[in-house]
């Protein structure tokens, strides 16, 4: 099976490592997390990936290392692909892998592909006035009938413990001569839609950027984690001028992968902290 592509004409590159299934993923695991002297394990394929010596340490501690890696490769990285990982398992020259999940890899994809067709082509299941309960109405000043939605100027993507730089933000942003229009969940939100569908409204059709607030805390949350990849999601031309990642505090952890080619606004950086507010405005404005 050729690792590039070639799926009835379709890059393997495009389809995310989430189209395999379970089955998929126990017996990759059954080949790669026996460690032995004549092939490359799950260790060699987390290295070929980018894993430093202490994070292969910590997948050791799974029961489970081989799906471990990839779930934690899925979160880490926006382009795990099905593709990607072939590619991986060729660099560690495990072709005998590639050979002998090759069909159900390929099957895994084409389920995954079809599903996705029957997805765009299948009608809306919710009548006209339930779908509008979700692009309208859900801010605290969306006009009830629907006519005027609320717009702002940036979605801010945080977790709870970081409010205090967000209310920070509110001021220095919302409340001086900048006069911008911020999306503050817990602020802005109705309460009683769907989490999921409200942010997916707000940051694609309401919002104009989306200032993500990283920390370390930001890592651990499902609800950031979401909000950032569907952002990304929107299409790289789209996501470069859409979102902008703002480091308020140092970092114990590593700076997540996933926003490593998109320039941050550093707020702990000594040098520039002078001019943060200033550019982070005009970042918003343009």
């Amino acid at each position: 099976m050729a690792c590039g592509g070639g799926l009835d004409g379709v890059d393997m590159n495009s389809i995310p490592l989430v189209a395999l299934n379970y089955n998929v993923r126990q017996r990759l695991s059954l080949y790669l997390n026996p460690s032995t002297v004549v092939a490359s394990d799950w260790t060699h394929l987390a290295e070929e990936m980018g894993y430093e010596y202490l994070e292969i340490r910590n997948l050791e501690r799974a029961a489970n290392p081989t799906t471990a890696l990839l779930e934690d490769w899925e979160r880490k990285c926006y382009r795990a692909t099905v593709g990607g990982l072939l590619e991986t398992l060729k660099k560690i020259e495990r072709n005998d892998i590639l050979t002998d999940l090759g069909p159900l890899v390929e099957a895994d994809c084409e389920r995954y592909l079809r599903k996705q067709q029957e997805m765009r082509l299948r009608p809306p299941l919710q009548v006209e006035t339930v779908d509008s309960s979700v692009s309208h109405g859900i801010t605290i000043s969306d006009d009830p009938t629907g006519a005027v939605p609320e717009l702002f100027d940036a979605f801010i993507c945080y977790c709870a413990k970081d409010i205090s730089f967000v209310q920070e933000m509110i001021v220095r942003l919302e409340q001086t001569d900048h006069k911008l229009k911020l999306c503050v969940f817990d602020r802005d939100v109705l309460p009683g839609s769907c989490v999921w569908s409200i942010t997916s409204e707000l940051i694609e059709n309401r919002c104009r950027k989306m200032v993500v607030i990283i920390s370390d805390d930001y890592l651990d949350s499902r609800e950031c984690g979401f909000q950032t990849k569907f952002a990304l999601s929107l299409g790289p031309s789209a996501s470069e001028k859409r979102l902008i990642p703002v480091k308020y505090k140092p970092m114990k952890r590593p700076y997540p992968s996933i926003l490593s080619f998109i320039t941050v606004c550093d707020y702990t950086n000594p040098c520039t902290k002078i001019w943060f507010w200033e550019r982070l405005a005009k970042a918003l404005k343009k």
